[in-house]
């Protein structure tokens, strides 16, 4: 099932293009804008569920907070929808060993 995970080793934020452009030049490295190299309808499933990290229901929602008082609500959604992806292979690595 997550064969093509497993395989190429890509995390799931380049699979959706969650992942920052980065240019480096001898000692200079910037971050630019998102890669969006990825699965359009991963990024956007990832970006919305991310979205509601805003409510203090959410469980995401501490990590929000810390990232939104750096950094402001863009890169902190960006932040959640990470992790929430990562989240959601971790789980799914695990379902797939149990079934195996």
């Amino acid at each position: 099932m997550l064969g093509w995970l497993r395989e190429r080793g890509a995390p799931v934020t380049r699979a959706a293009g969650l992942d920052p452009v980065v240019r480096e030049s001898a000692d200079k490295r910037r971050r630019g804008h998102l890669a969006k190299q990825g699965a359009p309808c991963l990024r956007w499933a990832l970006v919305e569920a991310a979205q509601h990290a805003c409510r203090p229901s959410s469980p995401d929602h501490e990590l929000y907070r810390r990232q939104r008082g750096h950094a402001g609500a863009n890169p902190a959604t960006l932040s959640v929808a990470r992790k929430i992806g990562k989240r959601a292979v971790h789980i799914l690595r695990t379902l797939d060993t149990e079934t195996a």
